[in-house]
């Protein structure tokens, strides 16, 4: 036994040099680096801060690196990570209204206050490769050649035609206040209300207490903030195309920084400490109403760090399929329920218990493979005696 022990002790960390190994590469090649990995690589950066449930860029880049770029993984390395962190207390309440915004869309409204706000996007992209990217990295500052539609005439020195941007200069303050869409349509009245629970209670915290079910919507969105992307993308996809029967509106996709103030006990006033970049979607569904409540659009939401649209959209969508409860709607397809989803969507849980079945089953194995051999015994027992009394596979 303790020979098998030392063996396998050794091969272990035969694995960790591997991995070591595995990670750095071609040694020929230059070794990337935590902060080209944050600057560059900040959209991987921000999913992993969201399915790791905490906001530090460095650390995101960091256990990307570690990860190999394994998403699942990278996520698990920062929850591991913040669970080893002092609690010093909560913030106030974010305002994203006050967003400094980056990026700000709607599919409601073409001239709403304060415009649209394009921004970062690859939504205008022709998604072709630009193997530029490929020479020159330290040149690059424009954007796809062929959306652009710059040619070779404009080329630099070296032969890269993607300089500066020409748009560049048009660049213009932007509106100080910019109302959310749902406001808009709330001040007249056509947009429900998200009104605290009775005594607003101090919110569910997912990290400290169980999830129990029925779950409310905070502890609701709390988790799907941190849940694997792809997961609610596909729910989200189910409930438009027929597990849902929904085809919602983008009231307003917003991106942007945001001010994190916090209230020392000994000071009793909030102090600034600093920013985070959020991405909040806000999803205009149809109707509802009731003897006492005129018709007015249900609202499906989504807040999550970082640029992470796809994410917010998805959360948003899957967010108002989870309210039927509370509409009186039947709870008829996978979205729609609160278990299915807060369970399914953690997919560092979900990797731990697929990727167990990596490890040693050796004595279950052993008892199912006794159990079909004293099956098979006895089936071919009974079939000598009775050979036309056995039923057929299908009975």
């Amino acid at each position: 036994m303790y020979v098998a022990v030392k063996g396998g002790e050794a091969a272990i960390l035969a694995t960790h040099d591997l991995v070591a190994e595995a990670r750095r590469g071609d040694p020929n090649v230059p070794e990337i680096s935590v902060a080209q990995i944050r600057e560059q690589q900040a959209l991987a950066c921000a999913r992993v801060m969201n399915e790791g449930s905490l906001y530090d860029q460095d650390l995101a880049a960091l256990a990307l690196k570690q990860a190999q770029g394994d998403v699942i993984e990278a996520a698990f390395l920062m929850r591991a990570y913040r669970t080893t962190l002092p609690r010093f207390g909560s913030s106030e309440p974010l305002d994203t209204a006050a967003m400094a915004i980056r990026r700000r869309v709607s599919a409601t409204y073409k001239d709403l206050p304060g415009g649209q706000v394009l921004g970062p996007t690859y939504d205008y992209t022709h998604r072709l490769f630009d193997f530029a990217l490929m020479d020159s990295p330290a040149e690059m500052a424009g954007l796809d050649p062929a959306v652009s539609g710059r040619d070779d005439t404009g080329a630099s020195a070296s032969g890269d035609a993607r300089v500066k941007p020409e748009h560049d200069g048009l660049k213009a303050p932007l509106d100080a206040t910019m109302p959310r869409v749902p406001d808009i349509l709330g001040a007249e009245g056509l947009m429900e209300a998200e009104e605290p629970p009775e005594g607003d209670p101090r919110p569910f915290d997912l990290t400290r207490d169980p999830v129990s079910f029925p779950a409310d919507r905070d502890v609701r969105l709390q988790s799907m903030a941190r849940g694997d992307e792809g997961f609610l993308l596909g729910l989200g996809y189910s409930v438009q195309r027929g597990f849902g029967g929904t085809h919602p509106f983008v009231g307003e996709v917003r991106v942007g920084e945001v001010s994190v103030e916090f209230v020392p006990e000994e000071l009793g006033f909030a102090v600034d400490l600093g920013y985070v970049t959020l991405t909040e979607c806000q999803m205009v569904n149809q109707f509802q109403g009731s003897k006492e409540v005129p018709p007015q659009f249900t609202r499906g939401y989504g807040l999550v760090f970082g640029h992470s649209e796809r994410k917010a959209m998805s959360m948003s969508l899957v967010d108002r399929a989870l309210k039927a409860r509370d509409f009186g709607e039947a709870a008829n397809y996978p979205a729609q329920q609160d278990e299915f989803v807060l369970y399914h969507a953690d997919n560092v849980e979900a990797a731990g218990f697929v990727e167990h079945l990596k490890l040693p089953h050796y004595v279950d194995f052993q008892g199912e493979l006794e159990l079909i051999r004293r099956i098979r015994r006895e089936r071919e027992e009974r079939l000598a005696q009775e050979p036309n009394t056995m039923p057929e596979a299908a009975e």
